[in-house]
């Protein structure tokens, strides 16, 4: 008899609770998955602008080189003003 009450508990409250637990699992499961997509679409799409990096690093060191040369120009005059 005591069989019976326990298989029915079992039936009644632990396996719905269980099949809320893991929709609640397999939902998060699921954003999670949707946003690795996500993750995964922007970073090939990111790609595409990172072909033309060296190039552009390469402006960028010769700009700043163009720079110092002319700060410490710059720098110089300006010492010899103030000195």
């Amino acid at each position: 008899m005591l069989w019976w009450i326990g298989d029915a508990v079992l039936l009644v409250v632990i396996f719905p609770l269980v099949l809320v637990l893991l929709n609640y699992v397999l939902t998060a499961i699921e954003r999670i998955r949707g946003a690795c997509d996500e993750i995964l679409r922007r970073g090939v799409a990111l790609t595409a602008d990172l072909d033309y990096l060296p190039e552009n690093l390469n402006k960028v060191n010769q700009t700043v080189d163009e720079v110092a040369v002319g700060a410490v120009r710059y720098a110089g005059s300006i010492s010899r003003l103030l000195g």
